[in-house]
């Protein structure tokens, strides 16, 4: 199936909002996408309380290949 190979390699991007668990806050979450993932990413929004006693979230705008950005968000989901 060449053209579904095709899909998977032609830029794109995806908007996702991420919860961040307080005990993950020193977590380098974003910059894994960015290294691990070869990711652009695009901070929309952000809640993080800097004494760590809350849960955060993020929300994100995702650049690069369908593949890239699939397997970004299986790394998300492991975290």
């Amino acid at each position: 199936m060449a053209i579904s190979s095709q899909a998977e390699n032609r830029p794109t991007k995806a908007q996702i909002k991420i919860r961040i668990p307080k005990q993950l806050h020193e977590e380098p979450v974003i910059s894994h996408l960015i290294s691990q993932h070869r990711l652009t990413v695009n901070i929309a929004a952000a809640l993080l309380s800097p004494n760590g006693r809350d849960d955060g979230w993020f929300e994100l705008e995702l650049r690069e290949t369908s593949q890239q950005i699939q397997n970004a968000l299986i790394y998300l989901k492991k975290e």
